[in-house]
């Protein structure tokens, strides 16, 4: 049964018992029966939105897996966002296995901000809390690592009969990231590419490359090519090193790709983080970020723009 069912007729007090009492797996099981647009409907309503989300701040310890939560302390708030304003504050204290609810006003790490129906969504499993910060619909302001931390401690739907695991805020799809940049606001994905979240995506980016090399395209091509990624808080620059040798792509990082010498190098690129994120799921084309100084090629920008031509970019893959 979806929660519209349970709660279209339902009285303040009805709401309350309800959303107090049911419990936690068969709560999650009615939110995901649910569309989008009957959840926003009850939403909307507010006497009904305020009694669920006092409701489910105060349980939602009740909704997560003991073992993620064990290893988290610290402090968060959560703003729940309605029609473009902060509807609700509520505070949490996460420590010793146990979540706990504070004031909304108390000294915290992290301020997570979304809206009921995002709440509704993380809380279900149903929502990636890595995705929903990647695409703006999740906003972080603080410790991004407790954030991701508290964003792992809800169970993942599954099957019947199949092991419960966690939802991974760390694990992205490059595919799907493709998919979603195209409605992200530059300026917010420069903020998440100088955020604790970096590291995260430039591994699944990176990390993915290899299995994107187009194996026409690549053919007879050996480029190797230094990528330099600007946009760090510490003013440090991420260093990587990608060889591609006839139809074959392997991944240099850190101290290996500093190894890599400049006379081994076809070239160089050096850009911010974000624009190197538009760069590998298709947002952003070699050739303007070029000519525009997003991209700054040092050696032979022609290999620099052959080896963007060496593979399928996702955003394509993904229609």
């Amino acid at each position: 049964m979806g929660l519209a069912s349970m709660l279209s007729h339902a009285t303040v007090a009805d709401a309350m018992a309800l959303l107090s009492d049911t419990p936690a797996p068969d709560l999650v099981a009615a939110v995901r029966a649910t569309s989008d647009a009957d959840l926003q409907a009850i939403i909307d309503r507010d006497e009904i939105r305020e009694a669920a989300t006092g409701a489910l701040v105060a349980r939602i310890g009740d909704f997560t897996l003991t073992d993620q939560v064990a290893g988290i302390d610290g402090r968060a708030r959560i703003e729940l966002v309605h029609q473009g304003r902060v509807a609700a504050r509520a505070g949490l204290r996460v420590a010793g296995g146990a979540i706990t609810t504070i004031p909304a006003d108390d000294q915290v790490d992290v301020t997570l901000r979304t809206t009921v129906l995002g709440l509704l969504r993380l809380v279900s499993g149903e929502r990636n809390a890595g995705m929903e910060f990647l695409t703006g619909r999740l906003e972080i302001d603080g410790d991004a690592d407790l954030a991701l931390a508290l964003g792992g401690i809800f169970p993942a739907p599954a099957t019947d009969g199949a092991a419960v695991v966690p939802v991974d805020p760390r694990a992205l799809d490059t595919v799907e990231v493709a998919r979603e940049l195209s409605h992200v606001d530059i300026e917010h994905l420069r903020k998440v590419m100088a955020s604790g979240f970096r590291p995260v995506v430039l591994d699944e980016i990176f990390g993915r490359l290899p299995e994107f090399v187009n194996p026409q395209k690549s053919r007879g091509l050996r480029i190797v090519i230094g990528f330099r990624l600007t946009g760090r808080t510490d003013d440090m620059v991420d260093r990587f090193v990608v060889r591609l040798d006839r139809g074959a792509a392997v991944v240099l990082t850190g101290a290996e790709a500093d190894a890599v010498g400049r006379d081994e190098r076809s070239a160089t690129v050096t850009c911010g983080a974000h624009d190197f994120l538009r760069l590998a799921t298709g947002h952003l084309s070699p050739v303007t970020g070029v000519l525009r100084g997003q991209l700054k090629v040092r050696g032979d920008k022609a290999a620099a723009l052959r080896l963007a031509g060496a593979f399928d970019i996702p955003t394509a893959m993904a229609g």
